[in-house]
């Protein structure tokens, strides 16, 4: 378990030194466990509270006006409730009762207190880029983070490869 730590802290060092702009706002992992899950894109992780997914954007449950990027995208507004459930359920599956790694960036918090974060499950895959990568969400394009550009190419071949919401009706 040492020699692990010791060979993620190396790594970390080499990531930052060949790309330093990737990790320029990047604060260092927080592990938890994660004890509820509020929908697709919002957690609850022991010892932090309520974490919201960084550079994502899931369907709400009920209609909202978000519903109206993903209309003029093309999806069905019966879909984004269906949508909403997959993904909800795919974060259960993937994440409730597991101890996942949380990596913030600045600002760590949004206007609602929930701290912003890039959540990392125990097999390594970012649980933000998984939802993107099966359709579940979309890349949060309102504002700046390290991962965006990334993020838009999971979304992009989410849509290519017409996966979840972007899938024919």
């Amino acid at each position: 378990m040492r020699l692990r730590k010791q060979t993620n802290i190396i790594l970390t060092c080499l990531l930052c030194v060949l790309f330093p702009a990737a990790f320029a706002t990047a604060v260092p992992d927080h592990p938890g466990q994660v004890t509820r899950v509020y929908d697709g894109d919002t957690i609850e992780v022991a010892g932090f509270g309520k974490v919201r997914l960084l550079g994502i954007d899931v369907p709400e449950r009920k209609a909202s006006t978000r519903d109206r990027y993903f209309t003029r995208q093309g999806v069905k507004p019966h879909t984004l409730r269906k949508i909403h459930s997959t993904a909800r359920e795919l974060v259960i599956e993937h994440s409730y009762g597991q101890t996942v790694s949380l990596t913030t960036e600045r600002p760590a918090r949004d206007a609602y207190g929930r701290m912003l974060a890039y959540v990392t499950l125990p097999d390594g895959r970012m649980l933000n880029k998984l939802l993107l990568e099966q359709g579940c969400a979309v890349v949060y394009r309102r504002f700046n983070f390290s991962l965006k550009k990334q993020f838009l190419q999971a979304e992009a071949e989410a849509r290519r490869n017409r996966r979840g919401m972007w899938a024919k009706p």
